[in-house]
């Protein structure tokens, strides 16, 4: 998989390299134009494919190793008989998900209630043939993995996981704007208080929505937590990413785009600019104090469309901003800084804010509170044959350090 994703790269390199001939060339016919087009088309389709692959490799890596409960829960000491659990485990975590709760063996009932924290019966989700789990590590890594496939946010912001939900306030204090001074010879020193804010983290309680499963597919294939896992993680992380990126702070999280501050706000018009401009990205740069760039997190965030729009450009030595990683595990990068790609932000249009750039884990703190629980509801589907799962999460995010990201903001003139 590895080398597929060197080839990607090693494509890409090309393509952007007859792409960018062909901007230097300037674009004198609507054939070249619409050449260009399907390039930077193919450029975005190999920039979603090396993504991908190299995600998938790195789960690969992680799960290859299957799930892994703790030998002294389930009595194992030797390696045979710790595999011997793993399989043990799997399989009965596999039934649970099939059949319920009701429907284990003995056995399989004794592994899981040695492996959850927690077991919840039909009375405590108030469905007679419901069971609800506090899930095992390994679902939850791979749902928060597929979590962060989806969120950008997820990946960017400083994530925090607590135990309970309750209100998690902390002290703020921005005395950037004071200095200190020379005193005179038997001169009483002038006095300058630090004055403090506050900011605090709730838990609001996200779900992923029902997923119907029917007896016949969970019967018949072999990995249904999986399947499971990648589509509650995909759903869960695409609602927790947009609050996260544009929440409006009211019955949801505040988003990191909502809270920042404007750096940079463009000129012109946004017709003959193109919306962003070389200049803007270096001012929205030097919006942000050096005391955050020297941390080396400082990264662009960007929707989909700036990036189309920033290709084209050129700084002052004749060479494009636009600079894509060749080798795996080096970034996209832009005026010499790392691009993450957050499609939750506004597409480039006339007053978006399309444009985030800054330390965005300084900036900005996810919570995320632990007990990921899955619910299993078979008495509501019954008479069609088919199950129902869900998922909760707790989460909330805020803005924690508003001056260590700014915002770019198109012109409003057409």
């Amino acid at each position: 998989m590895r080398d597929d994703v060197q080839k990607l790269r090693d494509q890409r390199a090309n393509l952007w390299e007859q792409a960018k001939a062909l901007l230097d060339a300037g674009l004198n016919s609507a054939e070249d134009v619409q050449t260009y087009e399907r390039m930077e088309g193919d450029l975005d389709a190999l920039d979603n494919r090396i993504d991908a692959l190299e995600r998938a490799a790195e789960r690969g890596d992680r799960y290859s190793q299957g799930i892994t409960p703790p030998a002294a829960i389930l009595g194992g000491s030797s390696d045979a008989d710790e595999d011997a659990d793993d399989r043990a485990f799997e399989s009965a975590f596999r039934n649970f998900l099939k059949v319920g709760v009701n429907d284990l063996d003995p056995e399989e009932r004794a592994i899981m209630r040695a492996q959850f924290s927690r077991i919840e019966n039909a009375a405590a989700v108030g469905t007679g043939g419901a069971g609800g789990y506090t899930v095992p590590a390994a679902f939850r890594d791979k749902f928060v993995e597929v979590q962060k496939q989806f969120g950008t946010m997820l990946r960017e912001a400083e994530v925090i996981e607590t135990d309970t939900g309750a209100n998690l306030p902390w002290p703020t204090n921005d005395d950037t704007g004071n200095a200190g001074a020379i005193l005179a010879e038997n001169t009483a020193v002038t006095e300058q208080d630090l004055t403090f804010g506050t900011a605090a983290l709730d838990a609001y309680m996200y779900t992923s929505k029902m997923v119907r499963a029917s007896l016949q597919f969970l019967q018949d294939t072999m990995l249904p937590e999986a399947w499971l896992a990648k589509k509650l993680g995909e759903r869960v992380g695409r609602i927790l990413s947009q609050h996260f990126t544009t929440g409006t702070g009211t019955n949801q999280p505040d988003g990191i785009v909502t809270s920042a501050g404007v750096g940079v706000t463009g000129a012109g018009s946004f017709a003959t600019t193109g919306g962003i401009s070389g200049d803007n990205l270096l001012d929205l740069i030097e919006s942000v104090d050096d005391a955050y760039l020297a941390s080396g997190n400082a990264k662009f965030m960007i929707h989909q469309t700036v990036r189309k729009a920033v290709r084209k450009l050129k700084g002052t030595d004749g060479q494009y901003l636009w600079q894509p990683g060749l080798q795996a595990g080096v970034p996209n990068m832009l005026s010499g800084y790392p691009v993450a790609i957050n499609n939750d932000m506004a597409a480039l249009a006339q007053g978006s804010k399309s444009a985030l750039f800054g330390d965005i884990r300084q900036a900005y703190v996810v919570r995320i509170v632990k007990g990921l629980q899955v619910l299993r509801l078979t008495e509501r589907y019954a008479d069609y044959l088919q199950v129902g799962f869900l998922a909760f999460e707790r989460a909330d995010g805020t803005m924690q350090d508003a001056n260590a990201v700014k915002v770019f903001q198109a012109t409003a003139t057409a």
